[in-house]
């Protein structure tokens, strides 16, 4: 598919990371009890990025985990030879969780991770981050930080792309 429009480089994305990293070291009044969670795979590879700000700009190393729903989609059904590649080596009992993916669009990943983070424990809050909020909710659900609010025609596709996976840092409409 072919880029209709960048919307995002790699600086607004750099600066957006920043921006969400300073938001969430606001609402929780610091790192004490935090960890991140990132979706695979995108949203895993922002919520290094965003443990790195935290720990440049506080000092603190901040627990970071990868989670995957496949198993919780309610679109498909994972095949047969499907098996959790969750990565969470740290208790999220009693802890405010930080869960970063890339894209909210309908809701329904985020409703998927949450069923898959309450299997793993108890939270003490779930705050929700993403790169991008492109509206259409089809389930209540709204994030607590932003990279962008970006409107967009339910036919057209947006696309994260980071440096770890695609070579690159933008985000497009195809």
């Amino acid at each position: 598919m072919a880029e209709k429009a960048v919307i995002m480089d790699e600086n607004a994305v750099k600066r957006a990371i920043a921006r969400i990293s300073y938001e969430i070291l606001e609402r929780n009044k610091g790192t004490e009890g935090l960890c991140i969670v990132g979706i695979f795979s995108r949203g895993a590879e922002l919520a290094k990025r965003i443990a790195g700000k935290i720990h440049e700009v506080e000092g603190a190393e901040i627990p970071v985990g990868y989670l995957d729903i496949t198993g919780y989609r309610d679109d498909m059904a994972p095949d047969s030879t499907y098996s959790d590649k969750s990565q969470i080596p740290f208790a999220i009992n009693n802890q405010r969780v930080v869960l970063v993916d890339d894209v909210i669009y309908t809701g329904r990943s985020v409703r998927a991770a949450i069923d898959a983070l309450m299997e793993k424990g108890r939270p003490q809050i779930i705050q929700l981050a993403v790169l991008i909020d492109r509206g259409h909710r089809e389930v209540p659900i709204r994030p607590d930080f932003v990279g962008k609010n970006l409107p967009t025609a339910r036919d057209e596709k947006v696309k994260v792309m980071v440096r770890e996976r695609d070579g690159a840092d933008k985000v497009v409409i195809e």
